[in-house]
């Protein structure tokens, strides 16, 4: 009997099938429809928001986010057990035509009916992922940074889709003025916004609409300043995506500001941009794993109000991490609605 099988995979390139299979269609993140599609799954698993998230559920709704490729093809039950191997390398969770959403081995992630899973089903992570994600925690246990297993990888080479360099650049001429900006507030001397255009036109083109509401506000709240000050930290990161810092410190203290500040005046914005160039994927998801578990630290330590572990700070953690899960398309979110989960 033919069954139907729908995968949905975070690989940007999947191996080839080889096994027998009929009627196949495939589509990538290139077709609206996928969008749109996998939105229509999620609604599907979560019951339009009425299940109590679980971590099955939330596996499975964040790989969904990642889904770079979506097959739908039909298999005979004879060659059901081919499926399984070529799922694993383009880690991929299926459907069948019972509703069920499934790891690759069949193993049930999402019981239609109940939302629960099987004992022994496993979100899927490929193998690149998974050796990053136990190099991260190495280190950080050498910091005597203890995490919890559950703590997932984060996205591979082969899943990532990086902003581009010229993105990168556009996005740190904004940041400092913005940072700049704030900084002038707080030390109660403002610096005019019609200034700060004169010495850097490109900057307020690259503005979010937060950005350019903070900027020509008369009286922004305190909070607001301190916020936008913070964004040296997330700049440095940008920076430092660009080569131009030689590595990130440890969170244990703020950036340099001033060398911060130096780098983005030690060229034109638009020299900046032409020469952008972004270092070795590796090494952003790197950043980006170990970046990510030293969120959760920092926030386990807060929730239980003790002094974080390895002094760590948690306000230069976050924004790193606002910095690289908009570098690495963290749900697909512009600048002003990247969330940083931990």
């Amino acid at each position: 009997m033919a069954i139907q099988v729908t995968a949905y995979c975070t690989h940007r390139n999947p191996p080839e099938i080889t096994f027998p299979l009929d009627a196949i269609l495939t589509r990538d993140r290139s077709d609206p429809g996928l969008v749109s599609h996998l939105e229509d799954v999620i609604g599907y698993i979560m019951q339009d928001g009425q299940r109590e998230m679980t971590a099955s559920l939330y596996g499975v709704f964040r790989h969904l986010q990642r889904c770079q490729v979506q097959y739908q093809f039909t298999v005979e039950g004879e060659n059901i057990e081919a499926v399984a191997p070529w799922a694993w390398k383009a880690n991929a969770i299926v459907m069948l035509p019972d509703g069920a959403l499934r790891d690759p081995n069949g193993a049930v992630l999402i019981d239609p009916d109940t939302g629960l899973p099987d004992d022994e089903a496993q979100i899927p992570f490929l193998p690149e992922a998974r050796q990053r994600k136990a190099q991260s925690e190495v280190l950080l246990r050498n910091r005597l940074i203890e995490l919890p297993d559950a703590l997932p990888p984060v996205v591979c080479e082969h899943e990532v889709v990086l902003k581009s360099a010229d993105d990168v650049a556009w996005r740190a001429i904004a940041l400092f003025i913005v940072a700049v900006r704030a900084e002038s507030i707080a030390s109660g001397k403002p610096i005019d916004p019609a200034r700060l255009q004169e010495k850097s036109p490109l900057a307020f083109q690259a503005f979010t609409p937060a950005e350019k509401e903070f900027v020509f506000s008369t009286t922004p709240d305190p909070q607001t300043v301190i916020n936008f000050a913070w964004r040296y930290e997330a700049l440095f990161v940008l920076q430092w995506a660009l080569g131009l810092h030689p590595q990130l410190p440890f969170p244990n203290e703020i950036c340099d500001v001033p060398l911060v500040a130096q780098t983005m005046m030690t060229q034109s914005n638009r020299d900046l941009i032409q020469n952008a160039k972004l270092r070795a994927v590796s090494e952003i998801l790197d950043a980006l794993d170990q970046n990510y578990r030293l969120l959760w630290a920092a926030r386990d330590a807060s929730g239980r109000q003790v002094d974080p572990p390895s002094q760590i700070d948690g306000g230069v953690i976050s924004e790193r991490q606002h910095a690289l899960n908009w570098i690495t398309g963290f749900e697909d979110a512009p600048w002003d609605d990247v969330d940083i989960p931990s």
